[in-house]
């Protein structure tokens, strides 16, 4: 299999990565208003029909064929997971459930 990622390619490039993930997360949080509040997981994080982790793998998708179309770079698979769940975090489209078994949350 041959490398395809920009970041792998030309790793010096730090101006363009930086862009290109600003851009991302520029393009998540675009997606996100498209959608009515969206409500994190429930009681079982890991049921991959439930709508937070369609839309996760609906907009990996697109935010892909995005930077190839706009940017001529194909972004590694962390960069696109770690600049939508950054988008995730700044959004206020999200609601957590009280229950979502994060014991770091008092507001439970």
């Amino acid at each position: 299999m041959a490398i395809r990622y920009d970041l792998w390619l030309d790793p010096d490039d730090v101006a363009r990565h930086r862009a290109v993930e600003a851009d991302l997360e520029r393009f998540f949080m675009e997606r996100f208003a498209d959608f009515p509040h969206i409500r994190l997981f429930g009681e079982d994080p890991y049921d991959y029909d439930a709508p937070f982790n369609r839309l996760y793998d609906v907009l990996m998708a697109r935010a892909g064929e995005y930077c190839e179309r706009q940017w001529h770079y194909v972004p590694s698979p962390e960069q696109l997971n770690r600049t939508f769940f950054r988008a995730v975090g700044r959004s206020n489209k999200f609601i957590r459930d009280p229950d979502d078994g994060d014991p770091s949350r008092h507001d439970a």
